[in-house]
């Protein structure tokens, strides 16, 4: 199913690379109330765009490093679809991580800083400093913030010996805030 899966996605990505911006450069600010400290971006920094994420997060069952007969998920790579705030597919996330708008502007982020989802059986939230490329939506994006997360922690099936190697994914949602700045 994740080739399937995976092809749709592309399949999605193709079909809006055509498709102008639909976000201005300097976006409203978004619900950012609930943001904890640790994952604050830097004063000065600008909301360029908020997207919203639906998708997988991959594991695969490895033994832990450093230990001996100890096995646990591994996070491998995100796998969403990025829409807008009028719910148009105008993107994807993938492993980087890196999220790409359908207009050709990209970023990468390295993360900076987490703090605990708002529920449990959450991903974390996350700050992480950006590195963009091309120009569109995401040209200059400096920070990404990851809030607002639903599922997506590692799984509870068993992971030992005879599982390594075995690979599952998981659904969750998000909403990234991509900042100038």
């Amino acid at each position: 199913m994740r080739p399937l899966a995976a092809g749709l996605l592309s399949l999605a990505l193709a079909a809006c690379t055509s498709v102008a911006p639909t976000v201005p450069r300097d976006a409203p600010a978004a619900r950012t109330d609930d943001v904890p400290a640790a994952i604050a971006v830097p004063s000065g920094s600008r909301l360029a765009v908020t997207l919203k994420a639906a998708g997988l997060q991959n594991y695969e069952c490895r033994a832990k490093p450093g230990t001996s007969g100890d096995f646990a998920w591994t996070f491998v790579s995100p796998e969403a679809a990025l829409k807008d705030d009028s719910d148009k597919l105008v993107g994807r996330h993938y492993g980087g991580p890196s999220w790409e708008h359908g207009d050709g502007s990209k970023v990468t982020g390295t993360v900076l800083a987490t703090a605990p989802a708002s529920m449990v059986g959450d991903i974390p939230w996350l700050l992480l400093k950006g590195d963009a490329s091309g120009s569109g939506v995401l040209a200059g994006v400096t920070y990404v913030q990851r809030l607002h997360t639903n599922g997506g922690v590692a799984p509870s099936d068993p992971c030992g010996a005879p599982t390594i190697g075995t690979r599952k994914a998981v659904r969750y949602t998000a909403d990234y805030l991509f900042y100038r700045g």
